[in-house]
């Protein structure tokens, strides 16, 4: 049977602690457990990229490695030059996921962690389109973080939870006496982010009236308060998100078309969590942490045959709704390991 090596790729060392970390041969027959315990382990309390090293290599081969958490997978002999710029790449990868707390290993996440790390340092605005429930506001809140505007606010408007009138009230504030029970002038949230972020949720909600007022906004960089007479200049980056297809709902006369163009700038599309199973581990892994550390609980672990029915369920409400479930089998099996029933 082929054997691969481990060079195992510490987020928070120095280069050459990286390469030093070589782990003994691995039989490829090694059981899923053996496996997904290798591969999800941390170091430290710190993640851990895995190079594979392989005797032979298969398409077939890889791609299970890959599933199983394996980052990057070469053939022996290697290329230490390749090696070498493999691993920096894989330990400046594991910064940014410490940086932005976008968990996981799947290719459709490094997709988006690169597109975070591509929009962050510049001004455009950025269209995420996802499922509720897959973290859209996680990544607007990253490509903040690693902008040059992170000292500044972060500011989130959920669009579908305000009537029109309130929600211009809300985006652009309103002056003194503009409306029945307007008793003090009030900033809006474009105001208060100026030389900040101001995210967007579920854009599509928003009514056609308001869509025009937020247009205008984008091109001009001014607005008025509701009431108001006198524009007030800003400087703000817009990030919008939405669980619907923009594109259709433009189709259908529901969004203005002048307005999908400009939030589509730059776009992210994020996976559900049905399409990138192999991350179920991690995420598992990730949130029962968090949650022992705010909580002082002790997790004693989950089987196979759990985990095995976690990763073939297909998630509707996506990663919120397996961080409830962790959450609930903490909270109602204490010191008990998790097994199916």
């Amino acid at each position: 049977m082929p054997s691969c090596g481990y060079v195992r790729a510490l987020c928070s060392r120095p280069y050459m602690n990286v390469m030093t970390r070589v782990r003994s041969a691995w039989n490829a027959s090694a059981s899923r457990s053996n496996c997904s315990l290798m591969c999800s382990s941390n170091v430290c309390g710190t993640p851990t990229a895995v190079i594979a090293l392989a005797d032979r290599m298969d398409v077939e081969r890889v791609e299970r490695w890959r599933l199983r958490g394996i980052d990057e997978v070469l053939p022996k002999p290697f290329d230490p030059d390749e090696l070498k710029l493999v691993a920096r790449r894989l330990v400046a990868r594991e910064e940014l996921v410490g940086r932005t707390r976008i968990v996981g290993r799947s290719e459709a996440v490094k997709v988006v962690l690169e597109r975070v790390a591509q929009y962050a340092p510049v001004n455009s605005t950025v269209l995420i389109e996802g499922e509720s429930g897959t973290g859209k506001e996680l990544v607007a809140r990253a490509i903040h973080d690693l902008s040059p505007r992170s000292a500044r606010p972060f500011i989130a408007v959920n669009c579908a939870a305000l009537a029109e009138s309130l929600l211009e009230s809300e985006l652009f504030g309103h002056e003194k006496g503009s409306f029945t029970g307007a008793t003090a002038l009030r900033k809006g949230r474009f105001e208060i982010a100026d030389r900040g972020t101001l995210f967007l949720d579920e854009v599509a909600e928003m009514p056609t009236a308001t869509q025009v007022k937020l247009l205008r906004v984008l091109e001009e960089r001014e607005f008025m308060r509701v009431g108001g007479s006198v524009p007030i200049k800003v400087d703000v980056r817009v990030i919008a998100a939405t669980n619907k297809n923009l594109e259709e709902e433009v189709r259908e006369g529901r969004f203005r078309r002048d307005l999908y163009y400009r939030l589509a700038v730059l776009s992210i599309r994020m996976p559900p969590l049905r399409e990138r199973r192999e991350d179920i581990p991690l995420l598992i892994h990730h949130f029962v942490q968090e949650f022992c550390r705010e909580n002082d609980r002790e997790f004693v672990g989950i089987t196979d045959e759990a985990m095995e029915i976690l990763q073939n369920y297909d998630w509707p409400g996506n990663v919120r709704e397996l961080r409830n479930l962790v959450e609930s089998m903490l909270v109602l099996t204490p010191g008990t390991r998790i097994r199916p029933r």
